[in-house]
């Protein structure tokens, strides 16, 4: 691990500051960045792995005082960025009015990660792209911009199917961000000006010709709170992975329904493990929407959400799986007691 200098924030404005006067002081062409810690599961991963080389960390742990808050209400549910992912998931009134998320955190990771990790780290997590995690490939433009993909043509059954560039096809690897975006969350950012919420679907950038930007935040912004209108008793979040726990998805789905005598009056359909944002399957929700659910509206809806999807030679497979999940999830979602 290289060298690197520590700082602790007693609060949000000591944090923003500190990380935007590291983020213009650090060197460009050395790639040093500043960057946040919170849980640190990702982060001091990728620094074990030389993949991320912060030339300054800010320990923001103190600001969980203020930023670990879980209040659900009766016109929706606010989540502090720096709540923990195991306290979120054993929420009584998340389980009973949001079981898409407590199902989503729960298969996200093993318990000892979720008691560490927070909501706001784990939307932040980087690709499990071999070739971004193993700086021995130069080829891998999240990591060295320009370089090329080496993914294109090497080994590529974990990569993304939906939203690919010619410059790169890594997954978008979290659970938790497939349940935000489904139930149309918002996120709340705090920087220098203060803070501005925007749809959590705005948060993540797809490759296109800049693999490297990620996200659509600015230097020294960072997420404070998750914001769902609503709540969504009728909802699932389905995994198909290679092992039963702590693994990561092939493919998921994120369904939430709104079904009243028989008829879906709202659907909302997301995708895990098959695309390179956190992705919302807009098509195949307009074709549940008043229609009371049958096996072949499944299989049209399941059939739509990958109409656009381009497999490779190892990752092809992740279609016809997709499908099988997306149409699995919906007859979950439909016959569960509520």
């Amino acid at each position: 691990m290289r060298p690197f200098l520590y700082q602790r924030a007693s609060d949000s404005n000591m944090a923003v500051q500190a990380l935007g006067a590291a983020a213009a002081a650090n060197n460009p062409l050395t790639k040093a960045t500043a960057q946040p810690l919170a849980g640190g599961t990702t982060l001091i991963d990728l620094m074990k792995l030389d993949v991320m080389r912060p030339a300054t960390i800010v320990d923001i742990n103190p600001l969980a005082r203020a930023w670990s808050a879980i209040e659900p209400g009766s016109d929706g549910l606010r989540l502090g960025a720096l709540a923990k992912m195991s306290d979120v998931a054993a929420h009584a009134e998340i389980q009973r009015s949001y079981p898409v998320i407590a199902d989503s955190l729960k298969l996200a990771a093993s318990a000892q990660l979720r008691n560490m990790a927070t909501l706001g780290g784990n939307v932040m997590q980087r690709t499990r792209c071999n070739y971004f995690r193993d700086v021995s490939y130069e080829n891998c433009n999240k990591r060295n911009p320009g370089s090329g993909c080496a993914a294109m043509d090497g080994v590529n059954r974990m990569h993304a199917v939906l939203g690919t560039s010619d410059q790169c096809i890594a997954t978008y690897p979290g659970d938790f961000a497939q349940a935000l975006i489904a139930l149309d969350a918002t996120v709340e950012i705090t920087g220098k000006a203060g803070t501005r919420t925007m749809p959590f679907a705005q948060l993540h950038k797809a490759p296109g010709d800049t693999p490297a930007i990620e996200t659509t935040l600015q230097p020294g912004e960072l997420i404070s709170a998750f914001s769902i209108s609503g709540r969504w008793p009728r909802s699932v979040y389905l995994k198909a992975r290679d092992r039963q726990s702590y693994e990561f998805a092939l493919s998921s789905a994120a369904i939430a329904l709104d079904v009243q005598d028989g008829t879906i009056r709202d659907a909302r359909v997301a995708l895990g493990g098959v695309a390179t944002v956190p992705w919302r399957a807009r098509e195949a929700e307009a074709l549940l929407k008043g229609q009371k659910f049958d096996e072949a509206l499944g299989q049209r809806v399941a059939g739509a959400a990958f109409a656009d999807a381009r497999g490779r030679r190892h990752n092809s497979f992740k279609i016809a799986l997709g499908k099988r999940v997306v149409a699995r999830a919906l007859q979950q979602a439909v016959t569960m007691e509520i």
